[in-house]
């Protein structure tokens, strides 16, 4: 399952959606609710967006130091 989670598309599809359904919750709900939903979501985004880099980041690493070998 973690392997799932961790591949490019699954990061991709929760960076962009959970984006996206942050920027409309505060049109769809109010008070407490929505800022409750606009935080979790707002956190999955920038931890999937974190999980991008890293990933993007270990590959470029690697692909590196296979070049200078």
């Amino acid at each position: 399952m973690k392997a799932f989670i961790t591949s490019k598309p699954v990061l991709w599809f929760l960076f962009l959606f959970n984006l996206a359904a942050t920027a409309v919750i505060p049109f769809v709900a109010e008070g407490s609710q929505a800022l409750g939903a606009v935080i979790g979501m707002g956190l999955v985004s920038v931890k999937a967006g974190i999980g991008l880099i890293v990933k993007y980041r270990r590959q470029n690493r690697s692909r590196y130091a296979h070049a200078a070998e």
